[in-house]
């Protein structure tokens, strides 16, 4: 007979697996919206991730130092201020350049100027290089989520 484990036990285990990874967090740009960045800090961190957060005002090459020095699982950038995709570009080739050739790369928030369709802004993302593309709003259990299915978190 095959023993069930109780949920605490599979929650412990979980956690274990997920500090494993480690993700770098920040605002990208000219950009100085600190408070859905702490939301997110603290939600990755909750869920068990070892979350390096660089803070707002932050550049492409602050990014990526910090993934080399971490050895970082996934970079996160975060743009509320509507010029993420002048802030982005090239992001992907830096990351490459910089050895971090499977670095996962995650962006969201309000990443064009003025209000436009969904579809095509992702779609822009995706083709700059960019894993995972969010629209405003999006909650961080479904990051989360996404985060553990990418790293092979997943049950």
């Amino acid at each position: 007979m095959q023993k069930t484990k109780t949920k605490e036990v599979q929650k412990t285990e979980n956690k274990q697996e997920t500090e494993q990874k480690t993700l770098v967090i920040g605002v990208i740009g000219s950009d100085v919206h600190a408070v859905g960045n702490r939301i997110l800090e603290e939600a990755f961190t909750q869920a068990g991730f070892n979350v390096v957060n660089i803070g707002v005002l932050a550049a492409q090459e602050e990014f990526i130092n910090a993934a080399v020095e971490t050895d970082a699982d996934v970079i996160l950038v975060s743009s509320l201020y509507g010029h993420g995709e002048m802030d982005c570009k090239g992001f992907k080739a830096k990351c490459v350049e910089a050895g971090l050739d499977d670095v996962l790369l995650y962006v969201g928030g309000n990443l064009v100027v003025g209000k436009q369709d969904w579809e095509p802004v992702k779609k822009k993302f995706l083709e700059m290089g960019f894993d995972r593309v969010y629209p405003p709003g999006t909650m961080p259990e479904v990051s989360i989520a996404d985060l553990k299915k990418d790293l092979g978190l997943d049950d």
